[in-house]
C-alpha cells in the first residue's frame, strides 16, 4: 500500500514515535504558496494573520462586526464570512490552512471542521475547552494527517530552550517542586476579565452587528450580556477559564516540558471568595496544586499556582533582596531557575558574581532554534518543509489538559484524584459533564474518531 502523511500519522502514534519529523510525502516544494483561512480576526486573530502575506489571506470570518473594521480594510480581497461553516462549503477547495483565534469554547469545532477537510491547523492557546476536546483533537490530527499548532509564543523561544537545556545538563539537580505567582485577578470594565452587576446576570440588548447565536456556538442557550463579548468572555467558564489556564501555556510550559510531567494524579484548590454561588465565574484569588509521579528516573513532582496568594520564600542563596510581583520557580536539589510570566529570559537565581560567570560557561545549545515568539512561522515552515512544529496537538493537547484539569479544581474546589487514562475525576461523578460538555444541536464534532 502506497505510503501517505495520514497512514505515516497513524502509524506513528501507534508507534509512540510522537511528532518531531514527517517525510516528505506531500509533493509541495518550501516556496509554493499557501492559502489561509482566519477564523477570529480581531485582538489575537490579527497577530496570526499579521503574520502571513496578506496576499495569501483568501478567506476571513468572524462573528462580531465591532472586531473585523482593520483586519478587513487590510485584507480587502478575502472573502468575508460570519459562520465558518459556510465558509468551507463555499470555499473547502481553495483553502490550506486555517488560523483560529475565537474564544475558547470554540476552538474545537472551528478546528474540527478545518481538520475533517484536511486543512492544516492553528489554534490559539488554551487549545481547547474540556479535556474530551484535548484528547479528540490529538486524534484528529493524526487521523487527518495535517500540521498542527498550538500559538502559544513562548514554546518558540530561545528562553524555552535555555530551560530545558539546563535542566538536562543536571544544572539544577532533581528538581522536586514548581511554583508559579502573581496577583489577584482583577475585574475592569472592557478588560479582560470583568464582572457584570447583579447575579443572576441581567439581559442585555444584543449589540448590532454580533449574530450572538454563532457567537455562543457549542454553548447552551442564554441571553446576552455586555460583559460576556467581545472581551471579557475569559471571566466565565461555559467560554473561558480565567487566567490560570489562558496563562498556565505560558508560565507553566518550560516546566511542563523540561520535566515531562505528563499528567497529574492528584490537584487540589483553595478558592477563598468564589464571585458567584453557582460555579459559573472565575474568582480573583486560588492556590492550585498539581500532584505528578516519578517519570523514570525523574522524582515526583508538585506544582503550585497562587494567584492572588501571596509569593514563595526568598531565600538568602538567591541573591535578591525581594521576590518579584510574578513569576515561575523549579527549585531543585542544586539550583533554582526563575523566569516571568513568560519563559522568554530564565536566570538562575544566585547571586550576580556567579550568575555572570554561568553565562560564559553555560551548557551546550542542543535544541534547534526558531524564530523568536513566532508560532505561526514556524508552523508554515513546518507545512512547507512536512516536519511538525514544536506545540502541535501532540504536546499542546497534554499541556492544556494539565491546566483544564486544574480549571476543574479550581472552579469546583476540593481536591480531584485524576484518572488520566479514562478522563475521570475519580469519585466526583458529578464533574464528567465538564470533562466532556454537552453542545447545542449543530455542533458536535469528533465523536466518530472513538
Amino acid at each position: 500500500m502506497k505510503s501517505t502523511r495520514r497512514t505515516f500519522l497513524k502509524s506513528a502514534s501507534t508507534a509512540g514515535l510522537g511528532a518531531l519529523f514527517i517525510p516528505n510525502f506531500i509533493e509541495r516544494p518550501p516556496s509554493t504558496k499557501l492559502r489561509f483561512a482566519m477564523i477570529g480576526v480581531g485582538a489575537r486573530g490579527r497577530a496570526s494573520w499579521s503574520q502571513v502575506a496578506v496576499e495569501d489571506i483568501v478567506a476571513m470570518c468572524d462573528v462580531d462586526d465591532r472586531m473585523t473594521e482593520h483586519a478587513y480594510k487590510t485584507v480587502p480581497n478575502a472573502k468575508k464570512y460570519k459562520d465558518f461553516r459556510v465558509m468551507f462549503d463555499e470555499m473547502a477547495n481553495e483553502i490550506d490552512a486555517v488560523m483560529i483565534a475565537t474564544p475558547d469554547h470554540t476552538h474545537f469545532p472551528a478546528a474540527m471542521a478545518a481538520m475533517q477537510l484536511g486543512k492544516h491547523v492553528l489554534v490559539e492557546k488554551p487549545l481547547v475547552h474540556n479535556i474530551w476536546q484535548c484528547r479528540t483533537m490529538k486524534k484528529a490530527a493524526q487521523h487527518y494527517g495535517i500540521v498542527s499548532q498550538m500559538a502559544n509564543q513562548g514554546h518558540t523561544t530561545n528562553g524555552i530552550r535555555l530551560v530545558k537545556e539546563w535542566y538536562d545538563a543536571g544544572v539544577l539537580g532533581e528538581v522536586k517542586e514548581v511554583i508559579r505567582w502573581g496577583g489577584p485577578t482583577t475585574f475592569n470594565p472592557d478588560g479582560y476579565f470583568s464582572k457584570p452587576e447583579g447575579f443572576p446576570f441581567p439581559e442585555h440588548e444584543v449589540p448590532e452587528g454580533l449574530d450572538w447565536d454563532l457567537w455562543k456556538g457549542p454553548a447552551a442557550d442564554r441571553p446576552f450580556n455586555n460583559e460576556y463579548a467581545p472581551k471579557s468572555w475569559r471571566s466565565f467558564y461555559d467560554f473561558g477559564s480565567g487566567a490560570m489556564a489562558d496563562w498556565c501555556c505560558h508560565t507553566l510550559d518550560a516546566p511542563f516540558w523540561a520535566l515531562d510531567l505528563g499528567m497529574p494524579h492528584t490537584v487540589d484548590a483553595v478558592v477563598p471568595n468564589p464571585e458567584v454561588p453557582d460555579h459559573s465565574m472565575i474568582a480573583r484569588e486560588s492556590t492550585i496544586t498539581w500532584q505528578f509521579g516519578a517519570r523514570g528516573n525523574k522524582p515526583p513532582v508538585t506544582m503550585k499556582w497562587l494567584e492572588g496568594m501571596g509569593t514563595p520564600e526568598l531565600k538568602e542563596e538567591y541573591g535578591l533582596k525581594e521576590m518579584p510581583d510574578n513569576g515561575m520557580i523549579m527549585i531543585g536539589s542544586k539550583k533554582t531557575l526563575y523566569h516571568g510570566g513568560r519563559p522568554n529570559n530564565p536566570r538562575l537565581l544566585v547571586p550576580e558574581e556567579e550568575w555572570a560567570d554561568f553565562q560564559k560557561n553555560k551548557p551546550a545549545e542542543t535544541i534547534p532554534r526558531v524564530a523568536e515568539e513566532k508560532p505561526v512561522q514556524e508552523w508554515v515552515a513546518a507545512i512547507k518543509n512536512d516536519t511538525l512544529p514544536g506545540s502541535n496537538f501532540e504536546y499542546g493537547s497534554d499541556l492544556t489538559e494539565m491546566g483544564l484539569v486544574g480549571v476543574l479544581a479550581q472552579r469546583f474546589g476540593g481536591t480531584i484524584n485524576y484518572d488520566a487514562k479514562n478522563m475521570k475525576a475519580i469519585g466526583r461523578p458529578e464533574l464528567d459533564a465538564y470533562i466532556k460538555e454537552p453542545v447545542r444541536e449543530g455542533w458536535s464534532y469528533g465523536e466518530d474518531l472513538w
